[in-house]
């Protein structure tokens, strides 16, 4: 398929066009979508890998995790959790300082060797190179959310002490602001009005967040979704992460949904809504790139893989979906 591009920021391939008449539900996922988090939840990613190689595996002079390697990631669709990708990151790291090799290049060779499976493809290709058991055993990751050593310097970070105490019960190490302070919303109520009044109460979350950090951050907005057919995948168990398609399924099958549009900006969102059509629930992909630090890049990823809607921003809904 080859995306034609209609307008500023919109993406269209002409073969699959007509499939967008037929949409009576539309599914988002959050990050990057929803909300901007390069601010937030990639800060985190970058500052728990920071702490953690420093304070942990005693490695001090070790690179910035920057938004090349995050994307990087990402781009194999096994990375939809930002704690699965810092715990990728941090492994990578300590491997590369082991083997006295330089780390920018042996981090994109990991990535170059992952597949959607995550973090065993990059456990796999580590091992086989070189021991990385101790920083493994430390981390103990992944464990469970609330007691796992990661999961909490991470989540610390990410929350700040006041919502980390809220929502887990217990004290946090740090005591500067949560970095969810500083998620970038997205979505507005104008948005949503206009998309409602095609899909009434048959739009839907399903992303790796949990509810109360997605509340925290969009507010009463929240509430302008079908929330009984949404899914707050961190708040389930690791067997539903991205790409499993069954969260986006039991969405579907809740709205009675004929054909849906599944609006995401990574490669878990893409194959999820794939398995999803297989699965025999017509999806069709909606991929997000305005968010990204490399647009062009994250664009020819999609078209790479045959995605007939692309756009810049959620706010190109309802232009392409011919509501105003």
């Amino acid at each position: 398929m080859t995306l034609t591009k209609k307008s500023e920021g919109i993406y269209i391939d002409d073969f699959g066009i007509d499939v967008l008449n037929e949409i009576d539900t539309i599914i988002f996922d959050c990050d990057d979508v929803l909300i901007d988090i390069t601010k937030s939840y990639d800060q985190a990613i970058i500052k728990t890998t920071q702490y953690v190689l420093e304070n942990f595996a005693k490695i001090n002079d070790t690179i910035t995790v920057d938004y090349k390697i995050i994307d990087g990631f990402k781009s194999t669709g096994g990375f939809n959790d930002e704690v699965d990708l810092t715990y990728a990151a941090i492994i990578s790291l300590v491997a590369a300082k082991k083997l006295k090799k330089n780390q920018t290049s042996f981090i994109f060779d990991v990535i170059k060797n992952t597949d959607s499976s995550g973090i065993p493809s990059v456990e796999k290709y580590l091992d086989n190179q070189v021991d990385i058991s101790d920083i493994k055993k430390q981390l103990s990751y992944p464990g469970m959310h609330r007691d796992n050593l990661l999961y909490q310097i991470f989540d610390q970070l990410f929350y700040g002490p006041k919502l980390y105490q809220k929502l887990f019960s217990n004290t946090s190490k740090f005591s500067e602001s949560g970095l969810i302070e500083q998620d970038d919303v997205i979505l507005n109520n104008s948005l949503i009005e206009k998309l409602s009044k095609k899909f009434n109460s048959k739009i839907a979350i399903v992303t790796g967040r949990g509810k109360e950090s997605v509340s925290y951050s969009l507010k009463t907005l929240l509430e302008k979704f079908n929330l009984k057919n949404s899914t707050f995948l961190e708040d389930e168990s690791r067997e539903l992460a991205k790409p499993n398609p069954q969260s986006l399924l039991d969405a579907i099958k809740g709205m009675n949904s004929v054909s849906t549009l599944f609006v995401g900006d990574s490669m878990e969102d893409f194959i999820m809504a794939k398995k999803a059509t297989n699965l025999g629930s017509k999806t069709t992909f909606c991929g997000i790139i305005g968010t990204s630090k490399n647009p062009q890049e994250k664009l020819e990823l999609f078209q790479r893989n045959d995605a007939i809607l692309v756009l810049n921003s959620i706010n190109l809904l309802p232009k392409v979906l011919n509501l105003e």
